[in-house]
């Protein structure tokens, strides 16, 4: 296996501890979180630990009180349908099976988007997504639970597979949200209460994590974070997955040479699922994209990552079945493209994620309200 998993202290935190946190802070057990009367969890897709301390200046409601240990590590690959399903189950991709971008459907050999491709792809969130959520937990515990994001989600299937369970509540800015969110939980002793903010991340992917537009996003979610926590209410907040921008000189286009053998290209351009041809010589293949792909990005297969743990601890039958033959894992800023696909318009994105730097894996997990230290 060539792929050198990144270094991480045996203590250090998981997104997919989050749940389970917020759960025993509302009934007082927790040994992570003070008790707290309501709860919210505050999602900002696509903002990373090391991309907010350096822009620490833009974002002073968060970061003032942001100790050194006040980080956790998103899951593989960090990619929001893995890691945002992974954060509101509470259990690894290998389990709830959303185990990247786009990923094969072996019973009809197509590839499939897990992000937003449920109504057109034809997948059953509730079959595709079989792990509880920490909302339809909290109503078999006796807690009512809200989940606030942006109205054209209400009824997606992402949100009916990750968010079951709440009642969804839309609003339109990060002000509004947050001030939502910190309403219901005010006003509804017990609950917990979800609020997701996508600003970051859409800025991030299409002007770069440096961009005037992504700091802009940044200081329109810090000031909304900035308002007066409601007594009793505790808060966590929390990101799926950093960012790092790939400039046009990293970007790699394989082409028809490249993907010999190869059925489908999956993923996304941070981290490959490559699925072969079922007469493939899978050695000849991995041997060569290993070649091809030198101190480009590290290709392993599926074989070598579930024993390795990369999609957790656990990986059912059907998550297994999803993932590619074998995993291109991009190193340093760098992104891989199919040249023969039909769209080219990923590589007009600037930021991106997916694959296994800090960068990507590090993601703040900040308390406030009844949380803070």
């Amino acid at each position: 296996m060539s792929l050198m998993l990144p270094s991480e202290s045996p203590s250090a935190r998981s997104v997919v501890g989050v749940a389970g946190d917020l759960f025993a802070a509302l009934r007082g057990g927790s040994e992570a979180l003070p008790r707290a009367e309501s709860a919210v969890l505050v999602v900002i897709d696509g903002l990373g630990a090391i991309s907010l301390r350096a822009h620490a200046g833009h974002a002073r409601a968060l970061t003032s009180g942001m100790a050194k240990r006040d980080v956790a590590h998103s899951v593989f690959p960090s990619t929001t349908a893995a890691a945002l399903t992974s954060i509101v189950t509470g259990v690894w991709p290998g389990e709830h099976g959303l185990v990247g971008y786009r990923v094969l459907d072996p019973s009809r050999d197509v590839l499939v988007n897990q992000l937003s491709g449920w109504e057109t792809d034809g997948i059953d969130p509730l079959t595709w997504q079989p792990s509880a959520t920490i909302f339809e937990r909290a109503a078999a515990e006796g807690h009512e639970s809200f989940a606030v994001g942006v109205a054209a989600y209400a009824r997606s299937g992402f949100t009916k597979a990750t968010l079951r369970g709440a009642e969804f509540v839309a609003a339109t800015t990060p002000a509004d949200r947050v001030a939502t969110a910190y309403d219901l939980a005010q006003r509804h002793p017990g609950a917990l209460v979800y609020c997701y903010l996508p600003e970051v991340d859409k800025a991030g992917h299409r002007h770069g994590i440096d961009s005037p537009e992504w700091v802009t996003a940044l200081e329109d979610i810090d000031a909304a974070l900035a308002v007066r926590v409601p007594p009793g209410v505790g808060v966590l907040v929390t990101s799926d997955h950093g960012m790092v921008d790939v400039p046009s000189n990293r970007q790699v286009v394989l082409e028809e040479e490249h993907l010999a053998g190869v059925r489908h290209v999956g993923g996304e351009p941070r981290m490959l699922h490559v699925y072969l041809e079922p007469d493939a010589d899978a050695a000849a293949v991995t041997a060569r994209w290993r070649t091809d792909l030198e101190g480009v990005a590290d290709v392993v297969t599926r074989e070598e990552a579930i024993p390795h743990g990369l999609f957790g601890p656990t990986v059912t039958a059907a998550a297994s079945s999803r993932i590619g033959d074998l995993l291109a894992v991009a190193r340093g800023s760098a992104a891989l493209y199919d040249g023969t696909a039909a769209d080219q318009r990923g590589r007009g994105m600037v930021g991106q994620h997916g694959a296994l730097t800090p960068e990507e894996r590090q993601v703040p997990l900040i308390r406030l309200g009844a949380f803070a230290r």
